[in-house]
């Protein structure tokens, strides 16, 4: 099948449903060429082992600049080669503060040019929601593994659509869920697991921060087609997930509450907030929310019958505390920290050079879409569904 011409800037990638992607220069306003470049950077990784692999960033928003290309200073196994951009200065700037030569600056448009780059082993998708399907597929067709960011996709067939093109194509498909690398959260997920809460049962978790349609970085996230949904996509979805990677089950069944203020002109395409209860086969249930109208929080609480635990923050780039009480009192966890967004790139290029399996997969990302949209089906009809 002959591939169309695109001319694609991040100000001009809509989704069209069943159609890829057309050019909607009016729908949203460019992210990643509005964001400044920061002008600081971490500092420099040692020369790296011709053992370390090559990624490719694609998108350049405020996350990818301030978070990922960074850490790539402190990767072990991974190692920053290309710069995938709509914003021709932008991305000459960043690849010359990164060290990224200029041959390794692609555009939208010639991005299926990687394939003759052996520079470049794995791609990590870093674009609105909506766009993730189709850079996943390209770079799967152009031989490449892939880190995507979450959520996966809009909708379930996307998700099993990305998968089946990575398996197709014989290339690893991980989903960037940063909090399971975390030493925090992996802490928590042990004492959960070893019993030292006793019988598991309840979680709450709770997601949220003001959404800012001033700040670019915001203003695709108000766009349904682009976003795929509002706070429940965004920051709910850390919630949801932390009950899973918490419980090590998956929820029966769902039901839950939608609101978005009347005349807000931020909602007049996705929610404001949303509450969602979920139960688990063993009986532990869990109380979660999102909301993009909120002071920022970030945490989540787990009670079992012996004893707590309290992350909070639970998922910030940086700072974590873990507090454990019971009877006797509480305890914080003294845990060093490290860079998630490193642990894992590195995760990923290690899965690769021993081949096996992500930690976080394709379907993890897909398990996490088909939840998200039975929440918003148990929120419309008022109904408890079962999952």
């Amino acid at each position: 099948m002959q591939r169309q011409s695109r001319e694609w800037t991040r100000r001009g990638l809509l989704y069209g449903v069943g159609g890829g992607f057309l050019i909607g220069q009016q729908l949203v306003q460019a992210a990643a060429a509005q964001q400044p470049v920061p002008k600081q950077k971490a500092e420099n990784a040692p020369f790296p082992p011709e053992r370390r692999l090559g990624w490719a960033v694609v998108g350049l928003g405020k996350f990818a600049l301030n978070q990922i290309l960074p850490s790539f200073a402190e990767c072990k196994r991974s190692k920053l080669v290309a710069l995938v951009s709509g914003t021709p200065d932008k991305a000459r700037q960043v690849a010359s503060q990164y060290g990224v030569e200029p041959g390794n600056i692609y555009d939208y448009q010639n991005f299926d040019a990687i394939q003759s780059n052996p520079a470049i082993d794995v791609v990590y998708v870093i674009v609105p929601n909506a766009l993730h399907p189709e850079f996943t597929v390209r770079a799967a067709r152009a031989g490449k593994h892939v880190m995507c960011e979450k959520p996966m996709a809009p909708t379930p067939a996307e998700c099993e659509r990305m998968i089946a093109e990575c398996r197709r194509a014989n290339r690893k498909l991980m989903i960037a869920y940063r909090a399971q690398y975390d030493p925090f959260n992996r802490t928590a997920i042990e004492m959960v697991r070893k019993g030292e809460l006793g019988k598991l049962k309840l979680i709450v978790a709770d997601h949220g921060r003001i959404l800012d349609p001033a700040d670019p970085a915001d203003r695709w996230r108000m766009d349904k087609k682009l976003a795929g949904g509002g706070s429940l996509v965004d920051i709910g979805i850390y919630s949801l997930n932390a009950t899973r990677y918490l419980t090590g089950e998956e929820p029966v069944a769902v039901s839950a509450m939608v609101y978005s203020p009347v005349g807000d002109p931020r909602f007049q395409q996705v929610e404001e907030t949303v509450s969602f209860l979920l139960r688990f086969p063993s009986g532990t249930q869990a109380t979660c929310t999102s909301s993009y109208g909120c002071a920022e929080v970030k945490r989540y609480r787990v009670f079992g019958d012996k004893a707590f635990l309290d992350l909070d923050p639970a998922t910030d780039y940086e700072r974590h505390r873990l507090v454990v009480g019971d009877k006797q009192g509480e305890q914080e966890k003294q845990i060093p920290n490290q860079n998630q967004f490193a642990l894992e790139i590195d995760h990923l290029s290690e899965c690769i050079a021993e081949e096996r399996e992500p930690h976080t997969p394709g379907a993890e990302g897909l398990r996490d879409v088909r939840i998200m949209q039975a929440i918003y089906e148990a929120a419309a009809s008022g109904q408890t569904i079962r999952l």
